[in-house]
């Protein structure tokens, strides 16, 4: 039996399929958050082995290690689920649903829909995360989650990579995360990919950068990073919400 106290509640999760997913997509904002005190945490659901240019899964998870820990995240979590053959199932389900049973996030971001051109893991991925956001509330079902007890997130949001359309059609709610100060500590994280950005890939850096100028500059800030909340945003205070 697992038991939840042995794990730091964390305020925010980032799930991507595999690593360099969650920092190409939303590294600047989990970095501003890190810088604000908030406590952040990435799940992997693969290792992203095989893939071209890597020596194998130790130097995936090396990698994935040094970018946390230039985002300021605490806490970074590599399932064993398989890169390439990464599907919806009940198994992927649960699994990512005990990493939320374990540190009991308030909020969940992950992908928002599919990547035409990318990996088919990025749906997938969206499919086990929206799965396992409810999965971590269910009860009467405590046997296939290690007896861990049930946690209620309380919200949930999409991120776009940064070479996707910054919106999502069908949601009402988009919001850019001003990210001027942490877009430098976004690409330096990315950059401890060595093995899939090496010199000959340098222009993917432009595109992350000019990506980020683009969303930030459309909301009044030098870069940021677009977000889908899955059910409308309300605001109390109209003006501190509207003016920047």
């Amino acid at each position: 039996m697992a038991n939840p106290n042995n794990y730091p509640q964390l305020d925010v999760i980032a799930v991507g399929a595999h690593p360099d997913d969650v920092e190409i997509a939303c590294g600047g904002t989990l970095a501003k958050l890190a810088k604000q005190g908030y406590k952040v945490g990435i799940v992997d659901l693969t290792d992203g082995e095989p893939t071209p240019g890597s020596s194998g899964p130790e130097q995936r998870k090396a990698e994935a290690k040094a970018a946390a820990e230039a985002i300021g995240a605490q806490v970074r979590v590599i399932l064993d689920l398989p890169n390439r053959r990464l599907f919806d199932s009940f198994e992927s389900r649960v699994a990512l649903a005990k990493e939320f049973r374990k540190y009991r996030p308030k909020i969940v971001i992950g992908f928002g829909d599919k990547t035409p051109m990318a990996s088919p893991d990025h749906w997938q991925a969206m499919l086990i995360t929206d799965a396992a956001v409810f999965y971590s509330r269910l009860s009467k079902w405590e046997e296939h989650f290690d007896y861990l007890p049930v946690h209620n997130i309380a919200a949930q949001l999409y991120f776009r990579l940064a070479f996707e359309p910054q919106t999502l059609g069908g949601f009402m709610s988009h919001f850019t995360v001003d990210i001027s100060d942490t877009l430098e500590t976004k690409i330096a994280s990315i950059r401890h990919y060595a093995s899939q950005f090496p010199p000959a890939k340098e222009h993917v850096f432009d595109r992350i950068r000019g990506a980020a100028l683009i969303a930030g500059s459309a909301s009044g800030f030098h870069a940021g990073e677009t977000f889908v909340c899955t059910k409308p945003l309300g605001v109390k205070d109209l003006v501190k919400t509207v003016l920047p």
